[in-house]
């Protein structure tokens, strides 16, 4: 080895020269959750959050877990944007919606017979 060159620690492989033992990596895997894997999504409920990552600042509220087919998320989504104004679309199953109209969404989707609740902060 050069005299310039020093070893280092590394979180992901542990100490050089003392590898870590199988019980820690099986620890590390348990630990990381895919928010997309939810077990049991009709009995979480349909959920409004706004969303505004990715999206030039403009904030978005996004509605899912409704149990719908695509054409009758469509007619909601519709029925929606005509009553807030606004634009909107629906896409991977949730409906989208412009601006932060979280609270009048909770009102319309429980006029329209749906149990949701507002999440995020």
């Amino acid at each position: 080895m050069h005299q310039n060159k020093r070893l280092v620690y590394s979180s992901e492989d542990g100490q050089i020269g003392k590898p870590m033992k199988n019980k820690q990596h099986k620890k590390r895997k348990g630990n990381i959750k895919n928010a997309l894997s939810i077990k049991k999504p009709h009995k979480q409920g349909v959920r409004i959050r706004r969303e505004s990552k990715g999206r030039g600042g403009k904030s978005v509220c996004v509605i899912d877990g409704l149990p719908l087919a695509d054409a009758e998320l469509k007619a909601l989504q519709k029925k929606l944007k005509a009553q807030l104004g606004t634009g909107g679309a629906v896409k991977n199953h949730c409906i989208e919606i412009q601006g932060d109209h979280r609270d009048k969404l909770l009102e319309l989707l429980e006029k329209e017979g749906f149990k949701a609740k507002l999440s995020g902060g």
